[in-house]
């Protein structure tokens, strides 16, 4: 791509920079622009120059052979936020380039600060994204600083037939690293509000490394004469990161609100509950998520209007519940493309021109 197909969001990365450096607090999410198809290559803009909080600046500099994993990170939470969330109210939408640079240059404009369910879900994934493509990049043997899981180099079970051996994913780097990336120090936690929210996300970014930790699972090779599988060589793997995906949204629909008062730990919300532990898994929220059905431009919610929707479905990408009970238009679409085709010696390919009509049904 040419330097006019990305100089705007470049220039904005430039802007929020300059911008961080004088209100760090903003920073958080910022990073996740370098998951951004169209911001570049951040590799050739150094790590001074990357909309990074001062602390991750530090990180970069001191391991800038990091940086496409930072990248890969962020493009695979982005990318999985979406991917879950493409039928529902609220779709995991990312603001254009100028629309975040109102927005204090956040990818999620106001939604990576509200506090809510979605929130929570936008945490959870890109710092499961940063350990998945960490560990990845160890067991592919890009970094000196780690590779394969050593622990699990000897051992296994004769009795059983199968021994530990091949390149077993070590995710304690990864692990480490997207905590020491993404979780900054806190002096002080306890209060409402600011702090409730700051601890929230801290929460958040551990379920989601949690869920990557939860989710190895052990692959075998036979080995024998013919194929007996008398010895079976076996490792651990991390699962796809769709499977990662799959299991944050479950925990995404059963999330637990939390008070935003905090007395030396998080709790629930509903006093009649707080008996009930919080474990490191769970997804956690403060503020109840707004109305996603509506166009709401102070919060960035462009609403579902225009949304295309299924009219047979049951489920969220259904026309009566994606359209919020408004109804919706139906439109025929023509569809012409090349069909038929045969090779005619020599030599040319000869296809008839077909022609098909799709209604499809958009919200009102």
């Amino acid at each position: 791509m040419g330097r006019a197909g990305w100089g705007l969001p470049r220039l904005c990365v430039r802007w929020a920079a300059l911008l961080l450096a004088l209100w760090p607090c903003c920073a958080h999410g910022n990073w996740l622009w370098l998951g951004i198809a169209s911001f570049g290559v951040p590799e050739k803009l150094g790590c001074a120059g990357l909309p990074l909080s001062g602390r991750q600046k530090e990180l970069c500099k001191r391991k800038p052979h990091l940086l496409p994993s930072i990248r890969e990170g962020a493009r695979l939470g982005i990318q999985e936020c979406r991917s879950q969330f493409r039928h529902e109210r609220w779709d995991c939408r990312l603001l254009p380039p100028d629309a975040a640079a109102a927005a204090a240059f956040s990818v999620f404009g106001a939604e990576l600060s509200s506090g809510t369910k979605e929130t929570a879900f936008i945490y959870a994934v890109t710092a499961a994204g940063l350990v998945h493509s960490v560990t990845r990049s160890c067991s592919a043997g890009n970094m000196t600083e780690c590779s394969c899981d050593t622990n699990l180099q000897n051992g296994g079970s004769a009795t059983e037939g199968w021994h530990w051996g091949g390149c077993s994913d070590d995710i304690h780097y990864g692990m480490w690293f997207s905590r020491k990336f993404l979780d900054g120090p806190i002096k002080n936690i306890t209060g409402k509000d600011g702090n409730g929210l700051i601890s929230m996300n801290l929460h958040n970014n551990e379920a989601g490394r949690q869920a990557v930790a939860k989710l190895l699972s052990v692959d075998c090779r036979c080995h024998g004469v013919s194929g007996s599988c008398a010895v079976k060589t076996c490792w651990k793997t991390m699962s796809s990161f769709e499977k990662i995906g799959q299991y944050l949204k479950d925990k995404y629909e059963n999330s637990i609100q939390v008070s935003d008062r905090l007395k030396k730990k998080l709790r629930r919300k509903e006093k009649a509950q707080r008996k009930i532990p919080i474990r490191k898994e769970d997804l956690l929220y403060i503020n109840k998520s707004p109305n996603y059905c509506v166009e709401d431009r102070k919060l960035g919610i462009p609403g579902t209007q225009g949304r295309e929707c299924n009219r047979t479905s049951e489920g969220p990408d259904g026309c009566n519940l994606l359209c919020c009970g408004r109804g919706y238009n139906t439109h025929v679409v023509r569809h012409v493309e090349r069909c038929e085709c045969k090779f005619v010696w020599c030599c040319y390919v000869r296809c008839r021109r077909c022609e098909s009509m799709t209604d499809v049904h958009t919200c009102k």
